[in-house]
């Protein structure tokens, strides 16, 4: 292994738009927050009780497995009456989130002028490798 391989560090936000470009039809909707990281992730890493004030569409979320370091298993219903189970990757300033058909990124990071917070989200669609997005408006 060569010790002197350049290292790309990215923030939760840029690593979400990596992500995102990789998922053919992803859309990334991005805004500053005026305030501090701390309190605007305090809201957004808090699933149980915040989930529906990221994501409308989705009624309740309630989680079902938490490995203690940030892997969880979740289980969410829609304000339609569908449910996903999602494995979910949670930590600060990132939240990963995919069930069989749905997909949710929420990232957050310090900027001067308060908090970035950008969200993706669709679904994913059976025998194609594209993400339909749901309500994200760029």
């Amino acid at each position: 292994m060569n010790m002197n391989w350049p290292v790309a560090d990215l923030d939760p936000v840029r690593r979400l738009r990596v992500l995102a470009a990789a998922v053919p039809g992803a859309v990334v909707a991005e805004r500053i927050i005026r305030a501090p990281f701390e309190q605007v992730w305090e809201v957004a890493g808090d699933l149980e009780r915040e989930f529906g004030t990221f994501e409308p569409d989705m009624r309740r979320l309630r989680i079902v497995a938490d490995d203690g370091g940030g892997r969880l298993v979740a289980e969410a219903r829609s304000r339609y009456g569908m449910r996903a189970r999602f494995d979910v990757d949670l930590r600060p300033g990132w939240c990963w989130m995919q069930s069989r058909l749905l997909l949710v990124g929420l990232a957050a990071t310090a900027v001067p002028e308060g908090t970035l917070v950008a969200q993706t989200g669709g679904v994913r669609v059976p025998g194609r490798s594209a993400l339909v997005p749901l309500g994200v408006r760029a």
